[in-house]
């Protein structure tokens, strides 16, 4: 009995998070043992690679508890990881982690600060409003009066994730190997990318640090609100962040039209105004603060409705003439609602080469060029191999073809991330962490934009964000000059064909011309070529092997020695001739399938 509670079943019973925490680490062994045992039941490796059967790899996740529970619902939101159907699986998993007694937070609170929260604040709940793997929520009031939330994390919850995910390393080393060639997905480089995510998502003060750039990037940002943090009130396991009001903006997205004519149209502008923010704000965070919310879902956005009209600054402009500076501004009234965005556990960064390298990857999709669209992107992803560029060029853009007039009603984000992922490692390329992020985030923020105005096209996104990038990038001065280094560089080539054509010419009566030609997948077929000659080479040795043998056998029937010698020659050739066609019946078989 006291073994069935070291597992993380226990995790899922009334019993105090912490006294789960101290049983689970009494046997660490018996915790490896029950993983691989789970593991091999629902043959996790086998379908997680080849991803197959979603329904087993998600009861895994479940029985394997809430850790494992985090984990599968971090790759719920990773299109550019995993499968459109295994996404689809993950998302119904949900946090079953009961909530810590009141005493059992305040000996957190007390912990880290040394005080109690009737010390530390005027008011404070005692029970939360929200509770998941990682901590829980709980409503209080600073001593200024000030309205604020307390996320305060279970107790040990970072020791216990890191025990967690290191028994899964060893569980996965020690359970049998799958085939590289048959994977469709890199389990290694899944495994490390959520990983660091999930400890990220214990990181509080780095959320803190997180959140308070964010407020600063964004707050007041037209409709757009942020909650203020309060940093000298945080700790390594206390998150204070100012309270906001409203309600996730799925009830927005989720609110029928109405039947009176006008009061319709003037629902279908609120939306669209709603949809054009967020797209327009976002665009903001990832060009011009490179620092983006990496998680927009509809629970991290909140809406609300104000009854007070607000302006807001809408241009602001400074310009130097002489020692005069003036200012120019102008203000614009908001509409009577408010966007708030929450939870800056998993945010990403941008350097200013990247954020370029991906406008041009707009600026060439809004200006329909998939050639430039494709190079663009061969400059944000890592070669992991020998890549065929007119290759890629080619394949991208049949690829891109079918979405630049869609919809992004119309358009499964999740899998035209997993499938432009696929695309890139299939030529050798690696998006880069910081992009995949980008288009994870990006994917979740369509599915709200989407819903809110089925209108809005990659194009419509595109174009203007394009023609604004363009504007601040061009220097029509720099450019001309350009144009006219290029022009006269022309001129001065020009003039040297003549003289170029004559000695090609005499290099060719002489018997000196040569002509280089490059197939382009000639590395595969020298590399199939090199196979074939080493085959052929073995079975020659072979034949040898059997024809000597076979006289050593035939002429030594007075010498034991020799005749056993012989025998042995034809065993082993038997052995290697059985490896050899069990090989190739393996590779024709992979072959086909």
């Amino acid at each position: 009995m006291k073994a069935r509670l070291l597992t993380w079943q226990a995790a899922l019973t009334p019993f105090l998070f912490a006294e789960v925490i101290m049983a689970a680490s009494i046997s660490k062994s018996e915790r490896l043992a029950e993983i691989i045992k789970i593991m091999r039941r629902h043959q996790f490796l086998s379908n997680f690679y080849h991803q197959t059967n979603p329904k087993e790899v998600l009861a895994a996740f479940q029985e394997l508890g809430p850790t494992f529970i985090k984990m599968g619902q971090l790759i719920s939101t990773r299109p550019d990881l995993v499968s459109p159907a295994y996404i689809k699986a993950l998302s119904k998993l949900q946090d079953q982690v009961p909530a810590d007694s009141y005493e059992t937070v305040c000996q957190v609170i007390k912990n880290n600060t040394g005080h109690t929260p009737d010390e530390l604040f005027k008011s404070f709940d005692h029970q939360p409003f929200a509770s998941a793997s990682v901590g829980q929520c709980h409503y209080a009031t600073l001593k200024d009066g000030t309205k604020v939330v307390v996320k305060v994390q279970h107790p040990a919850v970072d020791q216990l994730i890191k025990a967690d995910l290191a028994l899964f390393h060893r569980a996965v080393k020690l359970m049998k190997y799958v085939p590289g060639k048959l994977t469709v997905v890199d389990f290694n480089q899944v495994l490390a990318e959520l990983s660091a995510s999930l400890l990220s998502e214990v990181n509080t003060m780095q959320e803190a640090v997180w959140g308070q750039e964010f407020y600063q990037h964004n707050n007041g940002d037209g409709i757009i609100q942020v909650p203020k943090v309060y940093l000298d009130q945080c700790h390594p396991q206390i998150l204070v962040n100012q309270a906001m009001p409203g309600k996730s903006i799925k009830y927005l997205v989720n609110q029928p039209a109405p039947t009176d004519k006008q009061a319709a149209q003037q629902w279908q502008a609120e939306r669209k105004t709603v949809a054009e923010t967020l797209v327009q704000n976002f665009i903001k965070q990832v060009f011009v603060d490179h620092f983006f919310h990496a998680d927009p879902h509809p629970g991290n956005i909140l809406f609300y409705r104000v009854t007070k009209p607000q302006l807001a600054t809408k241009k602001d402009v400074q310009r130097q003439f002489g020692d005069l500076t003036v200012h120019f501004s102008s203000q614009e009234s908001l509409p009577p609602y408010r966007l708030v965005y929450l939870d800056f556990g998993m945010m990403g960064r941008l350097s200013s080469a990247m954020a370029d390298g991906i406008a041009k990857i707009i600026l060439a999709i809004a200006s329909r060029d998939e050639y430039a669209a494709a190079q663009a992107v061969l400059n944000v992803c890592n070669r992991t191999g020998e890549v065929d560029e007119q290759g890629f060029t080619r394949d991208f853009g049949r690829f891109i073809q079918p979405y630049l007039k869609t919809h992004l009603a119309d358009i499964d984000m999740g899998q035209l991330i997993f499938s432009m992922t696929q695309l890139c490692q299939g030529h050798h390329l690696q998006l880069r962490p910081e992009v995949t992020l980008l288009f994870k985030a990006f994917g979740s923020l369509e599915m709200t934009v989407a819903k809110l105005d089925p209108q809005i096209s990659m194009m419509s996104v595109a174009r203007p964000f394009a023609n604004q990038w363009f504007k601040e990038h061009y220097n029509l001065k720099e450019s001309l000059a350009n144009h006219a280094h290029e022009g006269y560089s022309a001129l001065v080539a020009g003039a040297q064909i003549p003289k170029k054509a004559n000695r090609l010419l005499d290099q060719v009566l002489n018997g000196q011309g040569r002509v280089n030609l490059h197939y382009v997948g000639q590395r595969k077929v020298l590399d199939k070529a090199n196979r074939m000659l080493n085959r052929l080479l073995i079975v020659i040795m072979l034949a040898s092997l059997i024809m000597s043998s076979s006289i050593l056998v035939v002429g030594s029937s007075a010498h034991p020695v020799i005749y056993k010698l012989g025998v042995a020659g034809w065993v082993l050739a038997i052995v290697i001739t059985a490896i050899l066609l069990i090989k190739n019946a393996y590779d024709s078989w992979h072959r086909r399938h």
